[in-house]
């Protein structure tokens, strides 16, 4: 009888569980691949397929594609780091390069791609979307959406009154300096970044999972990186405009890029935009994104993103956000709206992605770099890839400085 009775049990539990399966088989699914994201065997495959790993939104390219000419130009052999000769071609292969662009003017003067990925992928920008946020947050204040970053952002989100967002400006969020607690780290599997992602696949919503995050030092005094910090953002964004961050997105950035594919974004499951590193687009689009900065925020005579917003956005404006050692920070770099500045800059700053994702824009020799990796050893050596990697960057962009104009190729880009 007891035998009977645990059969019985047994049966019933078995029969759950195939429910349950079945029910949530999209979420487990993508619980599984989201686990597993970052394997050796899938991750070159995963960043240009993220598609089919989490649902998505896509972006619609508009307007007329901004022309890139090509004016090839050599690349240095080598470069310096730390006192150290390196060559440039070995450290793009031991950081795991999946593209490299490089544009000078309007001119691609080196383009190519690697193990065994393509120019027409949609690349994981992992949190170079931070920068996209930040563009379009500063036309809406320069709208009059927003128009005061030094209001707390419970005046837009009431439903982060409570949370560790109560009371915390805009600005210092916008700044990474929220005071809220958040564990970064990608290595822990029970980091609250790698929470947050499992979150994601079991079909949550970013907004509820910003209302759980807690106080922890007082805000404007520590640049801390909190990614959800980007996404609070993202709802004071949508707050203020009464438009989804697609909608004001794609008529105020996208379709003036000259974008020459659609991108796309992964969403949570109310559909809502993973803006703290959910975009994907190409190689060549991620650098127009560049060259808008790089110039300012004009592109053919239109002021797209308002040039003093970009001025504020690169440039350090307390003492805890200026690059070089400071007490108890983990970065040398600085950090402006949602873009880094690295040491000793010269007219540098740059968007940064996990795992070796990069817009790099140096306007002095008006010059973008773009680096898409698939960097397993990124998070190894306290992000040491990070500082070779603008070695690498300044080393090309001081030899194009050096180099006479090339002759414009006949082919373009489109």
């Amino acid at each position: 009888m007891a035998l009977k009775r645990v059969g019985q049990i047994f049966s019933v539990a078995i029969v759950a569980l195939a429910i349950v399966a079945g029910v949530y088989s999209t979420e487990l699914n993508q619980l599984y691949r989201v686990v597993n994201l970052f394997k050796p065997d899938v991750i070159v495959h995963n960043f240009s397929n993220m598609r089919e790993v989490m649902a998505t939104k896509v972006i619609k390219r508009s307007g007329s594609v901004r022309t890139l000419n090509h004016a090839p130009q050599d690349l240095p052999q080598t470069f310096m780091f730390k006192g150290q000769e390196f060559n440039l071609e070995t450290f793009l292969s031991d950081t795991q390069s999946t593209a490299m662009l490089v544009v000078q003017d309007d001119a691609i003067t080196f383009e190519n791609y690697y193990l065994g990925t393509h120019d027409t992928d949609l690349r994981a920008s992992w949190s170079m979307a931070k920068s996209y946020l930040s563009a379009i947050f500063g036309i809406a204040v320069y709208e009059g959406h927003i128009k005061d970053l030094n209001v707390p952002v419970t005046d837009y989100v009431p439903l982060l009154a409570g949370s560790g967002y109560d009371g915390v400006t805009i600005k210092n969020v916008l700044q990474m300096s929220s005071g809220v607690a958040f564990n970064e780290d990608y290595t822990d599997f029970n980091s609250d970044i790698n929470r947050f992602g499992r979150m994601m696949a079991m079909g949550g919503s970013f907004d509820e999972f910003a209302t759980t995050l807690k106080h922890e030092r007082e805000q404007g005094t520590y640049m801390q990186y909190v990614s959800i910090d980007t996404h609070v953002l993202g709802m004071v964004l949508r707050a203020a405009t009464g438009k989804t961050i697609e909608e004001y997105l794609t008529e105020k950035l996208w379709s003036k890029l000259g974008n020459e594919q659609d991108a796309r974004y992964l969403v949570d499951g109310l559909g809502e935009p993973m803006v703290l590193g959910g975009l994907n687009a190409t190689t060549r689009d991620y650098g127009r994104l560049g060259m808008l900065f790089r110039d300012n925020g004009m592109i053919n005579a239109e002021q797209v993103v308002p040039a003093q917003w970009i001025k504020d956005s690169i440039t350090p404006d307390a003492s805890h956000l200026i690059p070089g050692k400071r007490d108890n920070a983990k970065s040398v770099f600085g950090f402006g709206y949602q873009w880094w500045i690295p040491e000793d800059a010269q007219g540098e700053f740059f968007a940064l992605g996990i795992y070796g994702q990069f817009i790099y824009i140096n306007q002095v020799a008006d010059v973008v770099i773009v680096k898409n990796s698939a960097n397993t050893h990124f998070t190894n050596d306290n992000y040491e890839s990070i500082h070779q990697s603008l070695a690498a960057f300044r080393s090309i962009a001081l030899s194009l400085m050096e180099q006479p104009t090339p002759e414009v190729a006949s082919g373009s880009v489109q």
